[in-house]
């Protein structure tokens, strides 16, 4: 057998061991960018899910004032009725055909409203339309939240109910206004309606 040449040995030795020495560098080098790629992407989806948890309070906060502001809309609307003494449903055109029947004319109808505490005389106070058509209430206390219904025609006064003892209509179906005037001749409320109203006007 040869003998060996020992330089070429170590040569070759040293040149394994460089080359081994490349391999783990190269190796550990795509370890530590792979373990960075992976913790970039760890924390961009940390920051994501906080960015959601973040954003969940605020989400259910504009859910809850929405639902609020919806809830609340009727109650707005509720408070836009009058308060006090007013007038209220108006029936100004008398269903059917105008045969001024007793029965025809009462058939057309104001409501007069209390919407107070407490309970209110009408004695003087009068209901006027347009024409000057006018009805002037006697003695009558209409309670805290009750209504008094005044009936074009003829009747029997009752609790709740006037009449006006009228032989003929009063309210224009076309186009008029209700006036509700006070005592000391003021305007308390008024209501007006157009063709639009179908025969029908809510003036609460």
């Amino acid at each position: 057998m040869a003998d060996r040449d020992p330089s070429f040995t170590v040569g070759q030795h040293l040149h394994k061991r460089n080359m081994k020495h490349r391999a783990n560098y190269a190796h550990h080098t795509q370890y530590a960018q792979r373990a960075l790629h992976e913790n970039s992407t760890f924390r961009a989806r940390l920051e994501h899910i906080l960015h959601i948890r973040s954003a969940v309070p605020a989400v259910l906060a504009a859910a809850a004032l929405s639902a609020s502001l919806l809830a609340a809309s009727p109650a707005s609307a509720a408070a836009r009725h009058q308060s006090g003494l007013h007038l209220g449903y108006i029936q100004y055109d008398s269903p059917g055909r105008d045969t001024r029947t007793n029965s025809s004319l009462n058939a057309e109808w104001v409501n007069i409203h209390n919407n107070s505490g407490s309970a209110i005389q009408l004695k003087g106070y009068k209901l006027k339309d347009n024409t000057g058509y006018t009805y002037t209430f006697g003695s009558y206390k209409i309670g805290a939240g009750k209504t008094v219904k005044v009936r074009t025609g003829k009747g029997t006064n009752a609790s709740g109910v006037r009449y006006w003892g009228r032989g003929s209509y009063v309210w224009n179906n076309t186009s008029d206004k209700a006036r509700l005037i006070k005592p000391s001749g003021s305007l308390k409320d008024s209501c007006s309606w157009t063709t639009a109203d179908n025969g029908y006007k809510n003036c609460h």
